[in-house]
């Protein structure tokens, strides 16, 4: 009894608990798994009901006792377990009693853990009990109609209907929880072939793809690379995502992930297309382990391991951490330091570091000073709006120069710093948020000096301003001036 109350503690969220249910589902061959969650206050249950093959006598028991597996034993490819730990591990992480019934070739079996009952009884030893508890019976019942099928009963979950939990607690975790299944469970149950259909409280869960597969505005998507290992092949294909600028209110807060976009940063680890981590550097780095940072938030390198390799990547019993081996590492250094660095350089350039059509470069407003004191911040002089007024000062040009110069050098630079730190979200510049009119306004003058002073033509005009930041992103109001509209 006491090992089994420890074992509650060993961290499991519910929706990671749920994941571990449903990877045996999985193995189990099961191609629809139905999560319900019912409010009852502190009698409140959570079912899982799948439509796999199946248990019987012995193998119901075998799956109710602890450690049923050798770690070491060879597995299917397929096999999503590894220690024989999860069904018990998990259903005691949350609830007091867990009842497993399951359905082979038209037999039923029942058998029930309850912890309440053995600490009444700590002398009666290790007992697993037949059939549901009293009045339990009708949330079994969806397996009556089966010929196969496995269904879950969590019930007295007092690790998640604790002191002042509210029926409105309850719809959050739901939220919670298929966020993460939504994740976790992405490759599996996406497209229209796909090889799970997920269902929580009746309702399909819709993948959540970390990578953004197939979004227009995605800069850079690596070649899969592949490396061989004693213990099995290991493929890797890195991604930057779209910056912020290129997405839509929603596409930004969809793609942001569970945790949120700088969290949800780095790699992603898949053992037979499940997701066991979900961002995050595995402890790689140069001198030093990297860490999360704004800069490199668009970078997220998905990683596939073969469930033969679990014991060389540290697997834990909760699916939840893994550790590259020592021959890997520097190989994923280098692919990680890659991608690190396309997707600063996304994020720096404002998710444009390219012009939107041709290899003409655009003409941005600030250059970088690289010193060997550190980094400075200069306006770029030769920016055609900045040209424009030099240009055109006379005698004012020395005061002109003398501010611009003041600017450069009270730059809040480490008041940025810290409010993005804060606020996990980069200051708005570019015109972001403003209405067309405002752009055009500040278009308009540099369009009209160009025209006016300069002597282009209103084409030529309209293509210097379409490779000039901040107006390159805005192609459609550029397109209209000089237009008698």
């Amino acid at each position: 009894m006491a090992m089994l109350e420890a074992l509650r503690g060993l961290g499991y969220s519910t929706a990671a608990a749920l994941a571990d249910i449903v990877d045996n589902s999985i193995s189990a061959g099961a191609k629809e798994v139905r999560i319900d969650f019912n409010w009852a206050g502190p009698s409140s249950r959570i079912t899982i009901l799948d439509d796999g093959r199946g248990m019987d006598d012995p193998e119901l028991e075998s799956a109710m006792r602890l450690g049923d597996k050798n770690p070491l034993d060879a597995r299917t490819v397929d096999d999503l377990g590894r220690f024989g730990m999860g069904l018990k591990t998990a259903s005691f992480s949350q609830c007091r009693r867990l009842t497993v019934a399951s359905v082979k070739d038209g037999a039923t079996s029942c058998l029930r853990w309850d912890l309440d009952e053995l600490a009444a009884n700590p002398d009666g030893g290790w007992l697993l009990f037949e059939g549901p508890a009293q009045g339990s019976m009708p949330f079994i019942n969806g397996l009556q109609e089966a010929r196969h099928g496995t269904l879950v009963l969590w019930e007295a979950m007092d690790r998640i209907v604790t002191s002042g939990y509210t029926s409105n607690n309850f719809h959050d975790l739901i939220d919670n929880v298929e966020s993460h299944l939504a994740m976790v469970f992405h490759r599996l149950i996406q497209g229209p072939r796909a090889k799970l259909k997920l269902l929580l409280n009746g309702r399909l869960v819709a993948p959540w793809d970390p990578f953004m597969s197939g979004h227009p505005a995605k800069p850079w998507t690596s070649p899969t690379t592949k490396h061989s290992t004693p213990s099995g092949t290991v493929s890797v294909q890195c991604h930057v995502l779209p910056h912020r600028d290129k997405l839509t209110i929603t596409e930004f807060e969809s793609n942001a992930g569970p945790a949120g976009w700088t969290a949800q940063q780095g790699f992603y680890v898949y053992r037979n297309e499940r997701l066991l981590v979900a961002g995050g550097w595995l402890g790689l780095g140069n001198s030093r382990a990297w860490n999360r940072e704004e800069a490199h938030r668009l970078a997220r390198i998905r990683l596939d391991i073969p469930n033969t390799a679990d014991a060389d990547w540290k697997i834990d019993v909760r699916k939840s951490t893994a550790r590259p081996p020592v021959s890997l590492r520097p190989w994923l250094t280098l692919l990680a330091e890659n991608t690190r660095e396309r997707a600063r350089r996304v994020f720096a350039y404002r998710g444009t570091p390219t012009p939107i059509s041709g290899n003409i470069p655009i003409d941005q407003a600030w250059r970088v000073e690289r010193i060997k004191a550190g980094i400075r911040y200069r306006i770029e002089e030769s920016h055609p709006s900045v040209a424009a007024v030099l240009e055109s000062a006379g005698t004012l040009a020395p005061l002109i120069k003398s501010m611009l110069r003041v600017i450069e050098e009270t730059v809040p630079v480490q008041r940025i710093w810290l409010d993005t730190a804060e606020n996990k979200e980069t200051p708005r510049t570019g015109f972001e948020g403003e209405p067309n009119a405002a752009v055009i306004e500040v278009a308009l003058v540099l369009f009209d000096d160009l025209v006016g002073r300069k002597g282009l033509s209103v084409e030529d005009a309209r293509k210097s301003l379409s490779r000039t930041e901040p107006f390159q992103k805005y192609p459609a109001l550029i397109a209209e001036l000089g237009s008698k509209k």
